[in-house]
C-alpha cells in the first residue's frame, strides 16, 4: 500500500489544500472589495466635480445678479452646504481671495504665510483638477475673472486608500494565520514521527533480544558452523542499530566529530553485499580520506543508506552510484551521491522531500522525508537535488557542518 492511500495522509493533503482554498477565497474578497471601493471613489469624484460646478455657477451668479434675496437663499443653501470639499478662489493674479474647508489655513495666524500656504495649495489643486473659470460681469460686461481650485475631500481621500489599509490588514491576518497552521502542522507531524519511531524502536526490542538469545544458543550448540553466526551476528548488529536509529527520533542527538569518509565506507561495504551485483559504488574525497565532521553516526548512516537504495530501485539494480565527499570551505562538507538511474521530472523535484512521494507501487514514500529531517533538523545542514535529467541519472547533495 502507498502511503497516498493512508487515511492519515490523505488528511495532510486536505488540510493542505484548504489553507489554499482559504487564500485564494481572501484574494478574492480582498480584489473585490478594491474593485467596489474604486467604482465608489469613482463616483463620489464625479459627485464632487458636478458639486463644485455647481458651486462655481453659483459664485457668479452671486457676482452678477443684483437681487438680494436670490442672492441670500443661494449663498445658504449651495455655497454654504459645502462643508468637505477644500476650495479656493483667486484672482486672474492668482492670489487667494477666498477658501473654504482648509482648516490647516485657518490655523495660520501670520498673513504673509498664509498667502504663501494658499499659493503653495493651489498648485497642488491645479494638478489634482482642472480649474474653473469665473466670468465676472455687470449689464453684460465683462470686468473680470475668478478661479475656482478644488481638491478631493477629505471623505474621499480616506475612501480611496481604504482598501489597501483593509489589505493590508487581510494579509497580516493571513499570514498569521498561516504561520500558525503550519507551525501546529508541523508540531502535529512531529508528534507522529517521534511516536511511529518511539513504537517502532520498542516494537523491535523484544524480537531482538530473541535473536541474540538463540544466536548465543546456536553458538554452543553447532559450533562447526562458525561462519554463519557471524553473517547472523553481523544482521543482529544490524537491527540493533535500525532500532538505536528509531530511538533517537525525536530525542536531542549526540553529534560527535566523526571522519565523514570512514562512515561512508562503512555503510558502502554492508549494502554492497546485499544489493545487485549489477550495481557498482565508487567512492571518491577531496582533498584526502581525513575529513572530519559533526555527525550522529547511526542517524547520518541512514541517510546514506536510504539515498543508496533509492538510487539502487531508480537504476533498476544495474548502474553505478558515485559518492565524491568534498571540503568545499572552511566548517563546510559536502557529500555528492550520483546515480545512473532514470532521474526525476523538473516539475516533480520539489516534490522529492515530500511524505507520500515515491515512484514505487509499494513504497511508502517516507524515506527521503525522513532523511531530510535527520540532515536539516538534527544536523544543521542542508539536503537537496543538486541535479537531474530523465533516463541520465540524479544527483543529491548534502551539506553538512564541521
Amino acid at each position: 500500500m502507498s502511503l497516498k492511500d493512508d487515511p492519515t495522509f490523505n488528511l495532510y493533503s486536505e488540510r493542505s489544500s484548504f489553507k489554499w482554498i482559504v487564500l485564494a477565497l481572501s484574494v478574492v474578497i480582498s480584489a473585490s472589495s478594491i474593485v467596489y471601493t474604486s467604482q465608489l471613489v469613482q463616483k463620489i469624484r464625479e459627485r464632487e466635480s458636478k458639486q463644485i460646478a455647481l458651486y462655481a455657477k453659483t459664485l457668479e451668479y452671486l457676482t452678477n445678479d443684483g437681487e438680494l434675496s436670490n442672492a441670500v437663499f443661494i449663498l445658504e443653501e449651495i455655497v454654504d452646504a459645502n462643508n468637505t470639499i477644500p476650495v479656493i478662489v483667486a484672482d486672474e493674479f492668482g492670489e487667494a481671495d477666498y477658501y473654504k474647508n482648509l482648516p490647516a489655513a485657518d490655523a495660520i495666524s501670520d498673513p504673509e504665510k498664509r498667502r504663501e500656504f494658499l499659493y503653495a495649495e493651489i498648485q497642488k489643486m491645479r494638478e489634482e483638477h482642472e480649474p474653473i473659470l469665473v466670468t465676472l460681469s455687470d449689464n453684460g460686461q465683462i470686468y473680470g475673472y475668478k478661479t475656482i481650485y478644488y481638491k478631493n475631500s477629505i471623505l474621499l481621500v480616506q475612501l480611496k486608500y481604504y482598501p489597501y489599509i483593509q489589505l493590508s490588514v487581510i494579509a497580516i491576518f493571513a499570514l498569521i494565520t498561516f504561520t500558525v497552521f503550519n507551525y501546529s502542522r508541523t508540531a502535529e507531524q512531529n508528534r507522529v514521527w517521534v511516536g511511529m519511531a518511539k513504537e517502532t524502536a520498542h516494537q523491535l526490542g523484544t524480537p531482538l533480544s530473541s535473536l541474540l538469545a538463540w544466536s548465543e544458543y546456536f553458538k554452543e550448540q553447532f559450533p562447526d558452523h562458525h561462519d554463519i553466526f557471524i553473517e547472523l551476528e553481523k544482521d543482529v548488529d544490524r537491527l540493533e542499530m535500525i532500532t538505536e536509529r528509531f530511538s533517537n527520533i525525536g530525542s536531542v542527538p549526540q553529534l560527535r566529530e566523526e571522519n565523514v569518509p570512514q562512515v561512508i565506507g562503512e555503510v558502502v561495504k554492508y549494502l554492497q553485499k546485499r544489493i545487485s551485483r549489477k550495481v557498482t559504488i565508487e567512492l571518491e574525497t577531496f582533498p584526502s580520506d581525513d575529513i572530519l565532521g559533526a555527525l550522529n553516526r547511526p542517524l547520518f548512516a541512514w541517510v546514506i543508506e536510504n539515498i543508496m537504495k533509492n538510487a539502487v530501485d531508480a537504476m533498476g539494480g544495474i548502474g553505478r552510484i558515485t559518492i565524491k565527499i568534498m571540503k568545499v570551505s572552511e566548517g563546510r562538507i559536502s557529500v555528492d551521491i550520483t546515480d545512473t538511474g532514470k532521474g526525476i521530472a523538473k516539475n516533480r523535484i520539489k516534490q522529492v522531500f515530500q511524505p507520500g512521494f515515491t515512484t514505487k507501487r509499494r513504497g511508502w514514500g517516507l524515506g527521503l522525508t525522513l532523511t531530510k529531517r535527520i540532515v536539516e533538523n538534527y544536523h544543521g545542514g542542508k539536503i537537496f537535488v543538486k541535479s537531474s535529467e530523465p533516463d541520465k541519472g540524479t544527483t543529491f547533495r548534502i551539506l553538512l557542518k564541521t
